[in-house]
């Protein structure tokens, strides 16, 4: 008599595939939508067959995370330096933070793990080989591409964060919640905050992209005037 055997059958997804479906849902709907359970049915497949591709959670959202900043490799690729690299270390800077800032559940894990994130390590080659540019020591060179990164990404995480209640469920635009959020300010002592009340009118017209860009410029420059260029 026959004996029947049960094999294993191998899940019939990519890994492309499966990270990129967990990119949607994750930009659909944050960190605690993706769940194995989810990321299957959005696959049409069993939970099980998730674990073909990563170990836990935390794998799976590491390489989410490769998976976004493979597209920030893919077009910095395509810029040509110029004679200036502090124009090319802004021009790098500015695709990587249009890449994070839309996405709140990205920062966190940013760059973390390179063993499950090549494409952190590429992007960190990439704007080191611009600082190089700038003869400057390694000393020097490791701390201002972790300044440019740093403020990158934490700039980016700081205004993707999730908007406040009243905007999400549109009793008011963004813009009124700011013009609020000036008000407020503007009744504080002036004696008791004085810098408040000296920034509060460019805070209330303020547009994110602009504030970010002036706080990498200022940044570069430094490097500039560091490297003597």
């Amino acid at each position: 008599m026959a004996v029947k055997t049960h094999t294993r059958r191998r899940a019939s997804h990519s890994m492309d595939t499966v990270i990129g479906e967990a990119v949607a849902i994750l930009d659909e709907a944050g960190e605690q939508a993706l769940t194995f359970r989810s990321l299957a049915a959005r696959l049409g497949g069993g939970v099980a067959s998730i674990y073909w591709y990563v170990a836990n959670k935390e794998e799976l959202l590491d390489r989410a995370s490769d998976h976004v900043l493979g597209d920030v490799v893919a077009f910095t690729d395509e810029f040509v330096d110029t004679d200036d690299p502090i124009a090319d270390i802004r021009a790098v800077a500015v695709a990587l933070f249009e890449a994070v800032v839309d996405r709140p559940w990205l920062g966190g894990y940013l760059m973390r793990d390179t063993g499950t994130q090549p494409n952190g390590m590429i992007v960190y080659e990439k704007l080191g080989r611009h600082v190089m540019r700038l003869g400057m020591g390694p000393r020097e060179s490791f701390h201002g591409v972790s300044a440019v990164l740093g403020f990158v990404i934490g700039t980016a995480t700081d205004l993707g964060q999730q908007p406040p209640a009243e905007v999400i469920d549109g009793s008011m635009t963004g813009e009124e919640y700011i013009a609020r959020a000036a008000d407020e300010w503007r009744e504080l002592d002036p004696d008791e905050y004085p810098f408040i009340h000296y920034i509060v009118d460019e805070f209330a017209v303020h547009d994110d992209g602009d504030q970010f860009r002036a706080g990498l410029d200022l940044i570069l420059d430094g490097l500039r005037r560091q490297a003597g260029v």
